[in-house]
Parts: structure tokens; sequence; C-alpha cells
């Protein structure tokens, strides 16, 4: 006998959450994403900037 496992969510064991994909979120950042699985919500954003960081002024590196 084998018992049907069933999430909080009303999803089965074997069941994937829905997978929303949203580009260019945020308007400020170069690149954004926010991707949300069910009720967990991501957000990634990335910049640029085209200095020498501090810590390596001077080395010849960065």
């Amino acid at each position: 006998m084998t018992a049907k496992i069933q999430r909080p969510s009303g999803r089965n064991a074997n069941q994937l959450r829905n997978v929303e994909i949203i580009r260019n979120y945020t308007k400020h950042a170069e690149g954004s994403v926010l991707v949300k699985f069910g009720d967990t919500h991501v957000l990634c954003t990335a910049s640029v900037d085209e200095k020498v960081p501090g810590f390596l002024k001077g080395k010849g590196q960065g």
C-alpha cells in the first residue's frame, strides 16, 4: 500500500511549483530579474562600474 503524499500547498509530492521569470524588474540596475517559485520570490540585480576598486588602485589589476 502506498500513501499519497500531498503538500500543505495542495501540490502532489511529484508536482513542480509554477515558475515565473520577470526580466528587467528594476529600472536603475543594468540587469535585474525577479524569479517566483510558488510563494518563494528571488530578486537579483547587477550593476556595472568601470573604475578600479580602491583596494586594487596602483596594483596594475582591476
